[in-house]
């Protein structure tokens, strides 16, 4: 079973879940993702291949392209889907299809060459259509904003998608073989969608014309120990602030390791800084900080006070696992979502905005600290599920058969 995906350490860490569940069930898995080393690393760890495929996610996601160039990336992530995932789905029964929308519609365009089944899976539900809420609008393709309606809006996304995407698409599949398709979104989201996202977090309302599946988050648990200099800086004192943004570069965030240490000392705290995509450190040598790189989260996040991070639907619902409050300063996609999501069941403080200062984080970091906020993160871990990787694995094993 191929598994595809071309985005970030969020759309890579679900299928790592993923590909264990299916191989102990007996399925060959192996995993089409950018060539960045720690997805490498992270694969590596669990015995699954890796098939790389296009550039490094982390130098596409710092490049920071205007909107004009949008198409003309989307067409080389398309083309090396084409090329790349067209070889490693040889001999594959089924495959699974995730992360950027042309990356997908790539994967399950070469899936449809071949005649395998194949599965389309989004990691959060906002680009699905839904008339309770409006869809995201891409860069460079604003909406207008006397336009109110959700279905209006719904319909202008599949224009600007088409837009954006179908050129480049439509140009591989007619030298493949394929009939052009003449609308993209329906082409990705497929008549059964996957929604990978935990229902207690994230609800998925039904909605006419879209029969959804929603499995829970995928994730393995983590057997990792935490790094021994970790370790002795936890037992040193009590719990500290994680600060880490993951994938983002922090693009317009000057100074952000400054901004985040002084937030947290003005709470009391002591502060642990993961580098990440931004590239974190500290830079007095206080010894109330502490910096790491790849760290087992899940162990992590249950030892620290609270969770500042950019939002990403992975580290939003492994700090709800852990029962930790959460500051989320989003960035962008879906980030802003999770944050409101993290704000109403009153686990934790949505950061107005992407850059933060010392006021705004310092005040977003009062809500979270809050007693009454920690009981309620408390509460919420025990509803959180934890089986989601199993239940969709239990439910592709048969179509590799």
């Amino acid at each position: 079973m191929l598994l595809s995906t071309y985005g970030s350490r969020g759309d890579v860490e679900p299928l790592v879940g993923l590909a264990v569940r299916l191989r102990e069930r007996g399925a060959g898995v192996r995993v089409c993702a950018p060539p960045d080393e720690d997805f490498a690393r992270r694969l590596a760890e669990v015995d699954v291949p890796l098939v790389p495929v296009g550039r490094s996610a982390r130098a596409l996601t710092k490049a920071a392209p205007p909107p004009s160039s949008l198409p003309e990336r989307a067409a080389l992530v398309i083309a090396d889907q084409f090329e790349t995932v067209g070889a490693a789905a040889e001999g594959c029964d089924a495959v699974v299809a995730t992360g950027m929308l042309p990356a997908a519609a790539g994967a399950l365009s070469v899936a449809e060459r071949l005649g395998v089944p194949a599965v389309s899976v989004t990691f959060q539900q906002l680009t699905l259509p839904s008339p309770r809420r409006r869809p995201l609008a891409y860069p460079g393709r604003p909406f207008p904003p006397e336009v109110t309606d959700p279905g209006e809006l719904w319909d202008l996304d599949a224009r600007h998608i088409n837009e954006l995407f179908a050129p480049a698409l439509n140009a591989q599949r007619t030298a493949h073989g394929l009939a052009p398709v003449d609308d993209v979104r329906a082409h990705v989201l497929g008549a059964r969608p996957w929604l990978a996202t935990d229902p207690v977090l994230d609800p998925w309302e039904p909605t006419p014309g879209l029969d959804v599946v929603q499995t829970g988050a995928w994730f393995l648990p983590d057997p990792r120990p935490l790094p021994e200099g970790l370790e002795a800086f936890l037992a040193a004192g009590p719990p500290p602030v994680y600060v880490g943004f993951g994938s983002m570069p922090m693009h317009g965030c000057a100074d952000i390791a400054r901004v985040a240490v002084d937030a947290v000392r003005a709470h009391g705290h002591r502060a642990v800084l993961s580098h990440g995509w931004a590239d974190l450190a500290a830079a007095d040598g206080h010894p109330d900080c502490f910096t790491v790189g790849e760290v087992n989260h899940q162990a992590l996040f249950r030892r620290v006070a609270a969770v500042v991070h950019h939002g990403g639907a992975g580290t939003t619902t492994t700090a709800a696992r852990a029962g930790t409050p959460q500051v989320v300063v989003p960035q962008l996609a879906d980030q802003p979502y999770w944050a409101s999501r993290v704000a109403a069941l009153g686990v934790g403080a949505a950061h107005d905005g992407p850059v933060p200062t010392y006021a705004s984080l310092s005040q977003a970091l009062g809500r979270a600290l809050a007693p009454e906020t920690a009981a309620r993160a408390a509460e919420l871990a025990a509803r959180v599920g934890t089986d989601g990787a199993t239940v969709a694995a239990e439910s592709l094993v048969p179509l590799a058969r």
